[in-house]
């Protein structure tokens, strides 16, 4: 498996590649020409002579990279002169684990996922924290920076204190708030090699306000990132995202459902709701019902659609779902259907939204011995990791 991380500045990106290295042990890898490629970023194409000055300047102590700190990854050799040869390397090794946070371009991530046990993580955090955590930072190394002159300076005797007198003339300015948003923006939205597009193309978006370490640790860990199904679909993946992919098919003007029939892992056949065939399209106003408005469970009698799951049944046929049947609805079914999917001897109906009748649906499929349960996948999309619940 090969994990790479991309982010903005200060979001967490070192941290989590830390994490997966100490928990489920991954090795880093990393680019050599990391802090070089940051630096042809900036220079000369901010529109603030300023903050460039600054970036120059303070870019290499504030933001982490791997070619600087992967020590690890360095004395074992896992530091790579280009991204093709960081990707053979990988290729030949791919049953292990392996993380990187060099992800720069758009053209490296296209090279990157074209390998199927490539995914990609992107981590982000509000502006104000990440300001805060680049503060921290800053406070921790010129704590470092003044104990090594206090080190040096015992040393050295008496000829060091001149030089430290002089250091201190040239300490630099503290970054600002401002310069910092600029640094940021620089970072994020350029429009060549802003690191958004990335970003943006992450299966898991990661926003972490986390408040420390262990906190941070704890909701990675519960997040299961290692799970296969990111990589490659389990078969309730693949039968529920065909069932969605035909809901995008319905002509219903009020809801969207998709619903396929599977035997042996086998489509025997698909089915979306709409009205039938020869009528005008629900959507084109073709169902009075649905085109009044009327709420959930009212006017069943006059609507003129037919349920995803029962243009699945229609399509399949009883000869063909015979035993051992399953059926993939992106939403459990309505009474109505479930009396229906009994009868022609589906043997498990997997779902993967509720609705209001789930209650009354299972009692029948209870009945009449079909096997009911609710597909969650591997949380993927956006997630806060403050919060239990993810966004999609």
């Amino acid at each position: 498996m090969f994990i790479g991380i991309c982010g903005s500045i200060c979001a967490g990106k070192s941290t989590i590649a830390q994490y997966l290295v100490e928990h489920h042990g991954f090795t880093r890898v990393s680019l050599e020409h990391t802090t070089k490629t940051i630096d042809d970023i900036v220079n000369g194409e901010s529109p603030n002579d300023h903050v460039n000055g600054l970036v120059r300047k303070l870019l290499p102590a504030y933001i982490t990279t791997p070619s600087q700190t992967s020590t690890s990854a360095r004395s074992k050799g896992h530091v790579f002169p280009s991204a093709d040869d960081l990707l053979d390397f990988i290729t030949k090794h791919w049953r292990e684990r392996w993380v990187t946070t060099d992800v720069p371009t758009e053209g490296i991530l296209d090279m990157y996922i074209r390998r199927p046990f490539f995914l990609l993580i992107s981590v982000d955090a509000p502006l104000t924290v990440r300001w805060r955590r680049f503060r921290e930072r800053e406070e921790k190394r010129q704590q470092r920076h003044r104990n090594n002159k206090q080190s040096t300076s015992s040393s050295a005797g008496g000829a060091a204190l001149q030089a430290e007198a002089e250091d201190d003339e040239e300490e630099e300015d503290p970054l600002t708030f401002e310069s910092f948003a600029h640094l940021n923006d620089t970072q994020l939205f350029l429009p060549q090699t802003g690191r958004l597009p990335l970003m943006s193309r992450a299966t898991v978006r990661l926003l972490n306000t986390s408040p420390s370490l262990a906190h941070l640790y704890a909701t990675l860990g519960n997040l299961d990132l290692l799970n296969p199904d990111r990589l490659r679909p389990s078969w309730d993946s693949y039968f529920m995202a065909l069932a969605s992919l035909a809901a995008q098919r319905s002509n219903c003007m009020k809801r969207r459902v998709g619903c396929v029939v599977v035997r042996d892992k086998r489509v025997i056949s698909t089915g979306y709701n709409g009205t039938p065939r020869g009528l005008i399209n629900c959507g084109e106003g073709g169902c009075g019902r649905c085109n009044e408005g009327q709420g959930s469970g009212q006017g069943l009698s006059t609507c003129l659609c037919l349920h995803a799951e029962e243009n699945a049944l229609l399509e399949a046929g009883r000869e063909r779902v015979r035993e051992d049947a399953v059926l993939y609805c992106d939403t459990c079914p309505c009474l109505t259907c479930s009396i229906k999917i009994a009868q022609v001897g589906i043997s498990e109906v997997v779902y993967s939204q509720g609705y209001s009748m789930d209650g009354e649906t299972a009692a029948v499929f209870r009945k009449a011995g079909v096997r009911l349960r609710q597909f969650v996948p591997p949380a993927n999309g956006l997630i806060h990791l403050e919060k239990t619940d993810f966004c999609s």
